[in-house]
């Protein structure tokens, strides 16, 4: 069994991606070759809770993130943000300002959503201007990028995936994947070869990802990880949209008829 860094368990589980995007040239016979680094692109895609049914929780989820500048300095920057999900499947998320590591107080809530898998409803609530926009989805919300591991090409040379094993945290059981990816020297602005890797623990009892950690030698690191999970009914009060605020129908017309 492969151990968790102590830094891991000392934050307990925290999220964040402020990771450089890769588009991904065309096919040849040995696998596609990653494209030129285009630079770094900022994105927090927070946890993705999955909309599943009886496997209530609320937990905490903080983010930390050393990103390396171009004068070779270490910016530090974290937040945390709340989740949930009730024994029907409804799911509760936060995005929250990324902050100074040395900031006093609490991250200013940017937005919160809601979505019920019953009735695909999908809310999402800006404390800003207390506006709650609704629509109905097609289908349920999907991942954002970053947020779990997606299929890689086969054959592939300059992926490489691998099973890290199982980790206990707490009462649950969480399994790894370490997923690493190599760009040529001349594809990389470093005038090397630079290796990225990816780190995913899930937990099957909760269903989602407990751990995510992302490493460019280019950029930094950052940490996603969950804490503080509660397994009982969230409030209900968590799951519906603030007194106050007013409801926006973004439906398109045609789907009001």
């Amino acid at each position: 069994m492969r151990s968790l860094p102590s830094s891991l368990a000392a934050i307990s589980l925290l999220t964040l991606a402020l990771t450089p995007t890769f588009a991904q040239a065309p096919g040849t016979p040995q696998g596609p070759m990653p494209s030129i680094y285009p630079g770094v692109r900022i994105f927090i895609p927070g946890v993705f809770v999955t909309p599943v049914p009886n496997a209530p929780f609320t937990a905490k989820a903080d983010i930390i993130s050393h990103e390396i500048l171009p004068d070779g300095t270490v910016n530090i920057r974290t937040t945390y943000t709340h989740i949930a999900r009730s024994s029907s499947g409804r799911i509760y998320n936060e995005r929250r300002q990324l902050v100074p590591a040395n900031f006093k107080g609490e991250p200013r809530i940017l937005e919160t959503h809601i979505y019920d898998p019953n009735d695909r409803l999908n809310i999402f609530c800006d404390p800003n201007t207390h506006l709650a926009r609704e629509s109905t989805l097609r289908q349920p919300p999907q991942p954002p990028p970053n947020a779990v591991p997606r299929p890689a090409a086969a054959n592939n040379p300059y992926f490489k995936e691998e099973q890290i094993g199982t980790q206990p945290l707490g009462s649950l059981t969480l399994t790894g994947i370490r997923r690493t990816r190599t760009l040529p020297a001349k594809n990389s602005t470093t005038g090397k070869d630079v290796v990225i890797t990816d780190e995913y623990w899930y937990s099957p009892d909760l269903s989602i990802y407990m751990i995510i950690k992302h490493n460019d030698p280019r950029t930094g690191e950052q940490i996603v990880a969950v804490s503080e999970v509660d397994r009982h009914e969230p409030p209900a009060t968590l799951m519906t949209v603030p007194q106050g605020y007013k409801i926006v129908d973004e439906n398109p017309p045609e789907a009001n008829q």
